[in-house]
């Protein structure tokens, strides 16, 4: 992540924290990052240097309606949120792209949170961003549009707001039609900002994987803009480089968080230096091109941290790092006293899909991630129960227990193809777990290739074939924990997982 001189390295975050955006409060930073289907939702990032970052909480319990996040919905929910301070307040802004845009807010960042308020419903509403100018105490909101839900893409869209956010006080006008700007297409992403008496709206364009960043400016809210490109990737290797916000530090130096897609570990985050040019022109990296190094910005040294990714599961309780496939309902993990995640193996006609698995706990697959571990234990005999540790995207593979007809355990190893190709599959042939206990890894190479291993008493030994882990449309690959059981009646048990350890980065036990 650093070097231990002067300089930091790219990505500042090596995961899928994906659509970031950045506020500065006194000599703090916070960060926030989509969250997609995944409960609770909206992750919160604190820093003092813009390099080492660390996971403080989530501002969004449960999805919303609730209703429609009771099962995985991996792609959907909670799209590029964006966050600010204003009047005492935090506030975050996000669109569900099947719902409308959102906002909660709170004194202090790690809450208690307002519940969600709807601001704006509708389909294919996206990237939202509320600017409030303190010259003349009026409030702003500019979003984006998802074509897969409203038939528009390629336009921004601002609204007059009512100060407290209640409301919007119009219905919207067009601040930039991206289809009458040549070679310009998937506008999307805007953050709207006030400085040096003209308006600014950062977005990017060109799509997630060879796109670029743009900035427009105008001296009214309502346009005329003029446009500029500030970030491509040039002859660098950060394709992209994507969506993300500007940050001014106490003493004046300016910088921009954005994300790079890196195939199966999501939308990791870089740190570029910003300065203005003779014309009052942002310059974004090294004269319009990504860095992979630079000099720190001149902020007191911190320690180094990362979000936390291993867990002891201490009093039974799992770190922050960890999100539900859906949102949660009670029982899902069983409350104790002692270290260790006990999951109850919860029936459902979906046991053999793991895609469509609500209890599914998850975290992201860091792009620096090595190696994979945990220790299982199935604490039932019932017929059909299994649980274990899976690799998820539209396609997946997970190895674990299960037990048979007669009770006995097996160590399993299985997998599924993209959604749609058929059900899962054994990837090698079972084989006894008299102790039904067993210690799970998976390695990770290069491209995401995954290749499990089990220890059921007598040495790890490799398992099945090499599996190349895969993402959802928007959302990275994930780890996943999971304990199931089939349709029935009565009793499930438990499964009891200990000391998961992800090696190959820092890491970082202790709650914040």
């Amino acid at each position: 992540m650093t070097s231990p001189d002067t300089t930091y390295r790219n990505p500042v975050l090596d995961a899928d924290w994906s659509d970031p955006d950045v506020v500065r409060v006194g000599d703090d930073f916070y960060l926030i990052a989509s969250s997609f289907g995944r409960a609770p939702g909206l992750p919160l990032l604190h820093s003092r240097d813009l390099v080492h970052w660390r996971l403080i909480g989530h501002a969004l319990d449960r999805l919303v309606p609730e209703e429609a996040f009771a099962v995985p919905r991996h792609d959907c929910g909670v799209w590029a949120p964006s966050i600010r301070h204003h009047d005492g307040l935090f506030w975050i802004f996000w669109g569900d792209p099947d719902h409308g845009i959102h906002h909660v807010n709170a004194p202090d960042v790690r809450g208690p949170w307002s519940r969600p308020h709807l601001i704006k419903a509708g389909k294919g509403l996206i990237d939202p961003c509320p600017l409030w100018d303190e010259d003349t105490g009026e409030a702003f909101l500019v979003h984006a549009w998802a074509k897969s839900r409203s038939g528009i893409k390629n336009r921004l869209t601002g609204h007059r707001m009512s100060p407290d956010g209640a409301e919007l006080l119009d219905d919207g006008e067009v601040l930039v039609d991206g289809d009458r700007l040549p070679g310009w297409f998937t506008l999307e992403g805007p953050k709207v900002y006030r400085h040096d008496g003209w308006f600014w709206i950062f977005a990017p364009a060109g799509g997630v994987e060879n796109g670029w960043q743009g900035v427009f400016r105008s001296r009214s809210f309502l346009g005329p803009y003029e446009e500029r490109v500030v970030l491509e990737q040039g002859d660098t290797p950060v394709n992209g480089p994507h969506q993300g916000g500007w940050v001014r530090t106490a003493s004046g130096e300016d910088w921009f968080l954005h994300f790079q897609q890196r195939g199966a570990h999501g939308r990791v985050v870089h740190l570029q230096p910003m300065r203005w040019d003779e014309d009052g022109w942002p310059v974004l990296g090294a004269g319009g091109s990504p860095v992979l190094t630079h000099a720190r910005p001149a902020l007191p040294p911190q320690p180094p941290s990362a979000p936390a990714t291993d867990d002891l599961f201490p009093g039974g309780r799992f770190g922050l790092q960890w999100q539900w496939a859906a949102n949660p309902r009670p029982g899902w993990a069983v409350s104790h006293s002692q270290d260790g995640l006990r999951l109850a193996c919860v029936r459902s006609p979906d046991v053999h899909d793991l895609r469509l698995l609500p209890h599914l706990l998850t975290q992201r697959l860091p792009l620096s991630c090595r190696t994979v571990d945990v220790d299982l234990r199935l604490d039932t005999t019932g017929p059909g129960s299994r649980a274990g540790l899976a690799v998820v995207g539209d396609a997946y593979t997970w190895i674990g227990l299960e037990r048979g007809a007669d009770g006995t355990a097996s160590l399993v190893h299985r997998f599924a193809e993209a959604t749609g190709s058929g059900p899962e599959r054994d990837a090698a042939r079972p084989r006894p777990a008299p102790s039904a206990s067993v210690r799970l890894r998976v390695e990770v190479g290069e491209g995401a290739r995954c290749r499990l291993f089990a220890d059921t008493g007598d040495g790890f030994r490799p398992s099945g074939q090499v599996f190349t882990a895969t993402p959802w449309r928007w959302v990275g690959a994930l780890l996943g924990l999971f304990a199931g059981a089939p349709p029935g009646r009565g009793p499930t048990g438990t499964a009891l997982f200990t000391h998961f350890r992800i090696n190959g980065r820092p890491h970082e036990h202790r709650r914040p």
